[in-house]
């Protein structure tokens, strides 16, 4: 399933094809001498069937559409992302807004992204920490389809026991980019295509980082 528009990667295809091997559309030794032809190396393939949504407040000092009073910095003015990431830590979208606002009423719209991606697995998780621990979420999950791999309140736990740690590592990899770790910007749209510029440069490198042991 494709993770980015083709306006993105259609100038890197070129580049990339270079590196890897000529390979026939049909294996050669198949008994039969037929067989189904091969993926075309240009279908970049998602983890669907683990998903993690977690949240990150970064500072918003201008204010703007999604700024809000943060909790963990004194009310001083800062911005919430619900990030969502499949199986690997390829971003598939997020969802700002006030830092004063709580993960779960974000969980909704930010699972909407979901459907740009055409039919999910019949057996999809979705990793969420213990702020998601209530009913309201598990029947919004189970109807979507999906079941939800929930840390408990009160107990605790390594983020690696909920394997939400790939959505945690891709909230670093966002907050490096300089332009993403302190909000500048005023509108939502603005906000979203920094964001959306950053996650290609993630999902190209990832990509690249699997070429090296793949294409070996």
């Amino acid at each position: 399933m494709p993770v980015l528009p083709s306006w993105l990667t259609e100038p890197l295809w070129g580049q990339f094809v270079a590196l890897l091997p000529e390979r026939p559309e049909y294996h050669p030794d198949h008994p039969l001498g037929c067989h189904r032809p091969r993926i075309s190396d240009r279908i970049v393939g998602l983890v669907l069937d683990q998903i993690a949504v977690d949240g990150s407040i970064t500072k918003a000092s201008g204010g703007g559409e999604a700024a809000g009073r943060s909790p963990v910095d004194r009310g001083k003015q800062g911005l919430e992302r619900l990030g969502m990431t499949d199986g690997y830590g390829i971003p598939l979208g997020r969802m700002p807004a006030g830092a004063n606002r709580h993960d779960s009423p974000l969980l909704a719209p930010t699972l909407d992204l979901l459907d740009g991606l055409g039919p999910l697995p019949d057996d999809g998780t979705v990793r969420l920490d213990a702020g998601y621990d209530s009913d309201k979420t598990r029947a919004l999950l189970s109807g979507r389809g999906l079941y939800g791999r929930i840390a408990h309140k009160g107990e605790k736990a390594p983020i690696q026991a909920s394997q939400r740690w790939h959505v945690e590592r891709t909230h670093a990899w966002q907050n490096a980019f300089h332009r993403l770790a302190r909000c500048y910007e005023r509108r939502v749209t603005v906000i979203d295509a920094f964001f959306d510029l950053a996650d290609t440069i993630i999902t190209v490198r990832s990509l690249i980082r699997r070429a090296w042991t793949t294409y070996r």
